[in-house]
């Protein structure tokens, strides 16, 4: 049974339509596909045919999704890649990938897949491999891993927390904002994932970095990011560049985790577009 649904569907057919190549955003945990919407914008208008595809079950808005938190328990790295590569599977054209957190994780395992023609990985949750633990990333993530149970939950994030983890580079004002306009309940299996990856050879957090049909990479990391600070982000680079393909990194200045969603969105978001347009015409 196919897990795509109607309306990614939908956009597999536009793309295909256009004849252009495709761009696929990943998001990653505490956000929807509409976060990248302002991206896809900004993709299309340079050339591009934009997809933002959800994970399995993504309610549409963030109202339905505080409404009804449990449709995002259960969620795993490993069924979200492969819906991922289900929703590629129906393109025409290879297309670039675009992922933040663990939508960044996402973007890598595709590409080590073979399925991208050029990735970009933004503030990326690590794979099995990538070993620094920065207080920051662990207190980032402690509203999930403090409570075992929470493997099997869905679980929000106060205003606090998300102030931390996300957007602790903005101001106070901004932060709420994003708070409101953004943030959703989130999987917790994702992140007992990654953080046990290093433990079990069979993880599902983990990526084929030396495949060479894995294609250009970039990753970028947020000076300032508390999530996936730069010592997580330079890890997962330095695997990566293993790889014949082209691997790169860039530090974004001042930058927190929000940096897809926030106030300085569209440095980011030509970043990573003028990465792609060197690789993926």
């Amino acid at each position: 049974m196919t897990s795509v649904t109607d309306h990614e569907a939908q956009q597999v057919e536009a793309a295909n339509a256009t004849g252009r190549t495709p761009v696929v955003f990943i998001h990653g945990l505490w956000l929807l596909p509409s976060s990248w919407d302002r991206w896809a914008t900004v993709f299309e208008e340079a050339g591009y045919a934009p997809l933002t595809p959800g994970w399995p079950d993504d309610p549409e808005t963030v109202e339905e999704a505080n409404a009804k938190p449990d449709v995002f328990a259960h969620k795993t790295v490993g069924q979200v890649a492969d819906h991922v590569g289900e929703v590629i599977g129906g393109l025409t054209r290879t297309p670039a990938v675009i992922g933040h957190s663990f939508g960044g994780l996402l973007t890598q395992i595709v590409a080590g897949r073979g399925l991208s023609a050029a990735s970009v990985a933004i503030d990326p949750a690590p794979f099995r491999g990538v070993l620094p633990l920065p207080v920051s990333a662990l207190k980032s993530s402690s509203p999930v891993l403090g409570n075992p149970a929470n493997r099997n939950r869905a679980v929000p994030l106060t205003y606090e927390q998300f102030r931390y983890g996300f957007a602790n580079a903005v101001s106070e004002e901004e932060a709420k904002q994003l708070y409101a306009d953004y943030a959703v309940p989130a999987a917790g299996a994702p992140l007992f994932q990654a953080a046990t990856a290093n433990l079990n050879p069979w993880t599902e957090a983990k990526v084929n970095s030396r495949n060479p049909e894995r294609g250009p990479l970039l990753i970028i990391s947020g000076e300032k990011d508390h999530t996936v600070p730069w010592a997580i982000a330079n890890a997962s680079f330095k695997k990566q560049k293993r790889n014949a393909g082209v691997t790169e990194i860039v530090e974004m200045p001042n930058r927190g985790h929000a940096l897809t969603i926030d106030s300085g969105w569209r440095e980011v978001a030509d970043t990573a577009l003028s990465f792609v347009r060197r690789f993926a015409q």
